[in-house]
């Protein structure tokens, strides 16, 4: 992918940022000239991404449900950076799909904690700041199809993404006014190798052939499909772009 400037002068966080989507849509930012926050609870991984383009990303490790490690990270960007413009909410955990009565409570902790409580906490930390910045900003929640097409055996999960998609839209009302722009990418499943954990069936060609079977465009999620929208969504090409839902799964739930 070639060098590009669709974000030159922003400085970026993105959560998750070690593998899967985030290390895409972290890269992706750093390629259009974004500086780059990448905060991973893996380090190895998180320092990897960065390494790939020193220039623009820094890696940081960070537990998002964490208070003090929200604010270390925002305290990092400001004495490096000066600024924050955009921060992509997409470290998330899932349980693997399982008929919802013998999910563990550890595990329904777990998957609110880390996908719904991170939002708040970034909310929390973040909007004063960037009021006070005064030159507004985008938030970019990543959520799935499975929040506004819940199927058996992730329940929960499913659930913590209609939570985000929920909050993502009253935080866009509440704070439009200060030109901070919230929006949700939901993504269909990629193949990141997660496809097991959120089917609940093995991974073989014969289950792949299956579940694309239902899938308009013929394919999983490419993590570039949803880096992609995020350089959308954190550019100043979506500056009245604000409480939508990017749904980007081939046309699956149509």
């Amino acid at each position: 992918m070639s060098q590009g400037s669709r974000l030159q002068g922003k400085v970026a966080i993105v959560t998750g940022g070690g593998n899967g989507f985030g290390a895409a849509i972290a890269r992706r930012f750093g390629e259009e000239g974004a500086k780059v926050i990448v905060t991973d609870i893996n380090v190895e991984g998180g320092e990897k991404v960065a390494s790939q383009n020193p220039s623009n990303l820094i890696f940081q490790r960070q537990d998002v449900t964490q208070e003090a490690d929200w604010n270390m990270v925002l305290d990092l960007a400001f004495s490096k950076f000066g600024r924050v413009d955009v921060l992509v909410n997409n470290a998330g955990t899932s349980y693997r799909n399982k008929p919802t009565a013998e999910v563990t409570e550890e595990e329904w902790e777990r998957v609110f904690k880390v996908n719904v409580k991170s939002i708040y906490l970034s909310t929390k930390a973040l909007m004063p700041r960037f009021i006070e910045q005064g030159q507004g900003g985008s938030v970019i929640n990543i959520s799935s199809t499975g929040a506004s097409r819940p199927r058996p055996g992730l329940v929960w999960y499913n659930a913590t993404k209609g939570a985000v998609t929920n909050a993502t839209k009253g935080l866009a009302a509440e704070y439009g006014p200060h030109n901070i722009r919230f929006n949700t990418v939901a993504p269909l499943l990629s193949g990141t190798g997660l496809f097991s954990m959120f089917t609940g069936m093995e991974d073989t060609p014969e289950n792949r052939e299956k579940f694309i079977g239902n899938v308009p465009l013929g394919r999983l999620t490419d993590v570039d499909d949803i880096a992609n929208m995020c350089l959308y969504l954190a550019s100043d090409e979506a500056r009245f772009i604000n409480g939508t839902e990017m749904v980007v799964d081939g046309g699956k739930c149509v």
